[in-house]
């Protein structure tokens, strides 16, 4: 019976000297993008504050029921998405 052939085991370690740098586009991000970006998140936060402790004080908050929640996470999440262009 023939033997089979040994292979060569590859080396999947990538060579520093390869790489090629990644230019970044801009520079940092302005002060009034992490002022908008903080108080999306801020306001949702606030809503939702506010939902739960003055909803029965507040008549067309408390008409809005159920979507309350969605205003407030959605604030939070616009919020959160931009940190993904903040540099």
């Amino acid at each position: 019976m023939p033997k089979s052939k040994v292979r060569k085991k590859t080396d999947y370690t990538i060579n520093p000297a390869s790489r090629t740098p990644v230019k970044v586009k801009g520079g940092p991000s302005p002060v009034w993008y992490v002022a908008i970006m903080l108080g999306f998140m801020l306001a949702g936060l606030a809503w939702l504050l506010v939902y739960y402790l003055a909803a029965d004080h507040i008549g067309w908050m408390n008409d809005l029921n159920a979507w309350n929640f969605l205003i407030g996470f959605g604030l939070m999440v616009v919020g959160l998405i931009m940190t993904m262009r903040w540099r």
